[in-house]
């Protein structure tokens, strides 16, 4: 089984000039049988192509710097343990996005952070505004902003707003009712439509 000792062996593999697992830029495919060889430059490109956009992923579903570089380590930890599961259907990136918003779940799940006993009230709407709320801001104002919302708010919003998964399948995914889901969606909005206001005024 992998531990973050993979990690301390990622590190140590620095990338040399002309020293690549193969000639050239490798696809998805190539890169994930050479990581399947073991070979460590392989597995240092793979951590390399994708750390940064993953970390991204990782600040928007947890709070902090330190909570994000922990579910990064143990989401790369699953990835090499996986990677005999990538089919290659749809991109490797895709793949890897998966599972650092599975592992973000687990670990909010563990935390006891999200509630659920909150019902939806029928008589809140959503409009076509509710899916732009954060169009006019860039990617640190938006990732500073999600993560000051409640844990339950943050995930769900992610999930809907940005993900695209279903409050049905939210509910599925985090052990809640489908009215719980979107009352925490709602609640977000509100929060972040709130934030957004105090930012115009500055």
């Amino acid at each position: 089984m992998l531990s973050c000792a993979i990690f301390l062996n990622l590190e140590a593999t620095k990338t040399k000039p002309n020293a690549s697992p193969s000639r050239g830029i490798m696809t998805d495919q190539e890169l994930v049988q050479a990581c399947l060889r073991k070979d460590p430059k392989a597995q240092r490109a793979l951590y390399d192509q994708f750390a940064g956009k993953m970390m991204g992923v990782c600040l928007r579903y947890v709070k902090d710097q330190i909570d994000a570089q922990d579910v990064l380590q143990e989401g790369f930890i699953r990835v090499f343990e996986k990677l005999n599961q990538y089919s290659g259907k749809g991109s490797l990136g895709g793949w890897i996005r998966m599972i650092m918003i599975n592992t973000a779940l687990i670990m909010i799940r563990k935390k006891k952070k999200f509630s659920h006993h909150e019902e939806f009230s029928d008589a809140v709407e959503f409009t076509r505004e509710d899916y732009g709320i954060l169009d006019s801001l860039g990617a640190e104002e938006i990732i500073k902003l999600i993560q000051q919302l409640p844990d339950g708010y943050r995930t769900v919003f992610n999930l809907y707003a940005i993900e695209g998964y279903s409050h049905k399948e939210i509910g599925q995914m985090l052990g809640v009712s489908e009215s719980t889901s979107k009352t925490q969606f709602f609640k977000a909005k509100k929060h972040l439509k709130k934030a957004i206001t105090l930012l115009d005024q500055i």
